[in-house]
């Protein structure tokens, strides 16, 4: 990624993928932005080289003779605008820039004319992208962003009691107390998502150009800004899917996804795919993690099974007393609740007062022994 520390020349940026997404789709994935910002010197290299590349975008691949020459003439004209600006008296060099430029001009053209031939037919398009950044832009309740740089995931708590599995290289956004009828977040990235059930207070997703809309359930969504498919993955519950209003599309709408369903959105297309058998889909059967294969339904199990399956599924930490809980068993169903709740029932099912505390991935149990 440091090597455009080496960029000296226009045509270095353009050849670059990550500074057309950057550019052409508001996508900065690899921090263009703040790279900009801390390298002042290459400030005027890289607006020009956007300028040029905003100039040369086109809507139809397949070029004429006449399109390229005209594309080539606008670039030469934007070129002897910006030389009016040079010592008109320094005639050697004007001549001298006016040759480089426009080799600069015929090279850079060719590299954009293939890069966007490329970019057209391995990314998503310009009109349909939503980033991150706009989404966030569209709430005014004053969010907590939470990014997972780790290796693992990481247990977040949100203030209804609902929790969220977010992987590695992914983040969320949300408010620190739900207000108002309704819960939003924001996500870029991975997520598991168990929903505290709340129907006068509809919980809403919102990723990239989808909203996902549930009252209480479990459920997975995969939305990274780079790739070109979502996918929506529901556990338990029932889920409704749907563009969100960012998104011009004719075809608005609702998908119904319930138990052992997906949806994969093909943000090209802005096109829904359901899955009603996800056993049948390969890429949804390697993505699947241990919190979706994992049963939850205990019938007189060792508490520390319980606990052992819990650490397996969320990828977390249980410190408890293992002498007083040694010989405590329990029979319940924990497949539709959120983290805390299941710590909670859990908890109450062992009596004597027993509590627990959540500080990250570490979880501990304070307990006497069970009734």
């Amino acid at each position: 990624m440091q090597k455009r520390n080496n960029y000296t020349e226009i045509e270095d940026f353009l050849a670059d993928e990550s500074f057309q997404l950057w550019i052409l789709s508001k996508i900065d994935e690899q921090g263009w932005e703040e790279w900009t910002l801390e390298n002042r010197q290459r400030a005027k290299l890289v607006e020009d080289a956007r300028l040029l590349l905003l100039a040369m975008k086109v809507t139809d691949v397949n070029l004429s003779q006449n399109q390229i020459h005209e594309a080539l003439q606008s670039t030469w004209n934007k070129i002897e605008e910006k030389e009016n600006f040079y010592n008109q008296t320094k005639k050697s060099k004007i001549r001298f820039l006016q040759r480089y430029w426009l080799s600069a001009a015929v090279a850079a053209v060719l590299l954009i004319f293939i890069s966007l031939y490329i970019f057209r037919n391995n990314s998503i398009t310009t009109n349909t992208v939503v980033t991150y950044n706009e989404l966030i832009e569209e709430n005014d309740e004053g969010l907590v962003e939470q990014t997972n740089n780790s290796d693992i995931s990481q247990i977040i708590t949100l203030s209804d009691g609902s929790s969220v599995l977010l992987q590695p290289k992914s983040k969320l956004s949300y408010p620190k107390i739900f207000t108002g009828n309704e819960r939003k977040v924001y996500l870029s990235g991975e997520g598991f998502f168990e929903i505290s059930k709340n129907p006068k207070k509809p919980f809403f997703v919102y990723a990239n150009e989808i909203v996902t809309r549930v009252v209480g359930t479990s459920f997975r969504i995969k939305a990274y800004q780079d790739q070109q498919n979502v996918e929506v993955l529901v556990r338990t519950g029932k889920v409704r899917v749907k563009s969100n209003s960012l998104v011009s599309n004719e075809n608005d709408d609702e998908v119904v996804l319930l138990p052992n369903q997906a949806l994969r959105f093909i943000r090209k297309d802005l096109v829904f795919n359901k899955i009603t058998n996800i056993t049948k889909d390969e890429v949804l059967v390697h993505s699947v993690g241990n919190i979706e294969q994992l049963s939850f339904e205990f019938n007189d199990i060792p508490i520390t099974q319980i606990f052992e399956t819990i650490e397996q599924a969320y990828l977390v930490e249980i410190d408890y007393p293992k002498d007083k809980l040694k010989d405590c068993h329990l029979t319940t169903s924990l497949s539709d609740q959120p983290l805390p709740e299941k710590l909670k029932i859990i908890c109450k099912s062992i009596g004597g007062d027993s509590t627990f505390e959540m500080n990250g991935n570490q979880i501990t149990i304070h307990s006497e022994g069970c009734n």
